[in-house]
């Protein structure tokens, strides 16, 4: 009797534990809120050296925020420099230029069809007059989108103008001539967001 009186038990509580579970599994997950929207720059003020930017990071620079998609590295003799290719809300092709010779220079440049290829010691571009500073070939190499090569060679010929305006021309890899109009950028005038947290 006592062991009928223990089998009776054992079965109880093992059917009581298979009903449990089989509840669990049927169960059906509580439907959680969807998360409230969140400000990517809320975390940080962003940072000034635009030395560190790459491809994702944004820039803001002229009351407009441009997202940065590639970046070429290029390299001539013993001088690097940086030319990042960035998104334009506007449809332009928009480039930043960084360079240290010896100082900090940044440009900002966007593509212009006003004129085709380089000219002599001096060219004028829409009513403004543009002296050759420097001439030359660089290689590079390209992370992100960047419309070049993953790597090759680039020709140069770099205008000066008034007020820290300029004019350059590129040939890609013996390809047709690009022109493009920049700027020069006072660094506190901008700010880097960097896509990633490893960076401050």
């Amino acid at each position: 009797m006592t062991v009928l009186i223990v089998v009776l038990i054992v079965l109880v509580a093992a059917l009581a534990v298979v009903l449990v579970l089989r509840a669990r599994a049927n169960r059906k997950p509580v439907p959680q809120p969807p998360a409230k929207p969140q400000d990517p720059l809320a975390d940080h003020q962003g940072v000034t050296d635009i030395r560190t930017v790459r491809a994702g990071d944004m820039i803001d620079y002229g009351d407009q925020l441009y997202f940065v998609r590639g970046s070429l590295r290029l390299t001539e003799g013993g001088f690097s420099w940086s030319e990042h290719f960035l998104d334009d809300t506007r449809g332009d092709r928009v480039w930043v230029s960084v360079e240290e010779d010896p100082d900090l220079e940044v440009v900002f440049w966007r593509e212009t069809d006003l004129v085709t290829e380089p000219g002599g010691k001096s060219m004028e571009v829409g009513g403004v007059t543009y002296t050759k500073e420097e001439d030359g070939t660089a290689r590079y190499t390209s992370e992100g989108t960047t419309t070049v090569a993953e790597r090759g060679s680039v020709d140069y010929v770099d205008y000066e103008g008034p007020e820290g305006k300029a004019l350059s021309f590129e040939r890609f890899d013996g390809g047709k001539w690009e022109a493009g109009l920049g700027e020069s950028v006072a660094l506190p005038a901008l700010r880097v967001y960097p896509a990633g947290s490893d960076r401050t």
